[in-house]
């Protein structure tokens, strides 16, 4: 199963974008799926719901440091690989879908209680986030 098949699972059985690529990539990269799931899980909903930044690019900010990140405060080097790669990806997904933040790719504020009701009613999270959960993931293995 690719990882955007994987994490794509892991969003259709009810985890949030951000929890969705942590866990598809987790093992790859020395983390076990249930710290993934945990680790991640503040960041679903534009970070806590608050329609900010979108969750499949923080769920995939984890894993890009889970790979590349520094571990001792002098390996420079790892830290500015992990920053261009997380550049790379931002500028990569907002060509792709125009902006980084939920409330703007879906055009409704997940913060409120009208804008949850508007994205569940059109029924955003599989017309729209499954997609982004899809692209970020591809986007990972391509920057990875």
């Amino acid at each position: 199963m690719s990882k955007s098949d994987c994490a794509v699972s892991f969003f259709r059985q009810g985890f949030s974008c951000s929890q969705a690529i942590a866990a598809a990539f987790a093992a790859d990269h020395g983390l076990d799926k249930e710290t993934a799931l945990k680790l991640s899980q503040a960041f679903g909903g534009g970070i806590a719901r608050r329609a900010d930044w979108c969750g499949a690019l923080t769920g995939a900010f984890i894993v890009i440091g889970l790979k590349h990140g520094r571990t001792r405060p002098e390996d420079v080097a790892a830290r500015d690989k992990t920053y261009a790669l997380v550049r790379e990806f931002i500028a990569r997904f907002t060509s792709r879908h125009g902006g980084i933040k939920c409330r703007d790719l879906l055009g409704y504020d997940l913060g409120t209680a009208e804008g949850q009701k508007k994205v569940d009613e059109l029924k955003l999270h599989q017309t729209k986030c499954e997609g982004f959960v899809r692209d970020a993931a591809a986007l990972l293995e391509e920057l990875l």
